[in-house]
């Protein structure tokens, strides 16, 4: 349960004339948007009951033909293995993506695997004999070793793993333990939300690959 700003309040009860048993969606600034109910639309004050993170993530890579999601924590991020496990959030997810499988007309819904740290994943990649180039997808600013986009391979390759960073972006540390395993790739000059992110790259990748 939240309380919401007095602004956002006002705009709430008195410009959109909402009240309580209203559907809404909440930000938390940092990127991530949840569903929510309003619980107390009053005066003074406006509760909203905040539910499960909005998914859009799982859909839209769906939807763009991955083989696999695999969902990592990673230092900043906003949750832990513990309450991923506990909310039967790979349940959901699974879920998820067989709608988006149905709604794009894909015969194959991809895998959705168990959470994992991001310590853990980057271990296995190292273990791994790749068919394909792992990239690791950071901001603008954040290491002289990574590269453009546009200065990747043409050619698209049998298989490619894609690393997405949290909603606070990577640690030093996770940058440094992702370029023993994979090529740092940046995009353009901006940095974008976190659920943004695996669309926009993704969409980058099958352009620069042609199969868009």
């Amino acid at each position: 349960m939240v309380s919401l700003p007095e602004d956002e309040a006002q705009h709430l009860t008195r410009v959109l004339r909402l009240k309580a048993g209203a559907s809404v969606r909440v930000f938390n600034g940092r990127g991530s948007e949840f569903d929510g109910v309003v619980e107390r639309a009053g005066k003074d004050a406006v509760r909203v009951r905040v539910g499960h993170a909005r998914d859009a993530v799982i859909r839209d890579a769906v939807m763009m033909g991955v083989a696999a999601v695999q969902p990592v924590v990673t230092m900043r991020s906003e949750v832990t293995l513990l309450s991923l496990r506990r909310g039967h959030r790979r349940e959901r997810w699974e879920r998820i993506a067989v709608s988006s499988a149905k709604q794009c007309g894909r015969a194959v819904v991809p895998a959705i695997l168990e959470p994992q740290a991001f310590e853990t994943v980057t271990a296995s990649l190292a273990a791994m004999t790749l068919p394909g180039p792992a990239l690791m997808f950071v901001e603008p600013a954040v290491s002289a070793d990574a590269v453009s986009l546009s200065d990747l391979d043409g050619t698209p390759p049998r298989e490619t793993t894609v690393l997405i960073g949290p909603e606070g972006g990577w640690t030093a540390e996770e940058v440094e333990a992702g370029i023993a395993v994979s090529r740092l790739v940046r995009i353009g000059v901006r940095t974008l939300r976190a659920e943004v992110m695996p669309l926009v790259a993704l969409a980058a990748l099958l352009t620069r690959w042609r199969e868009l």
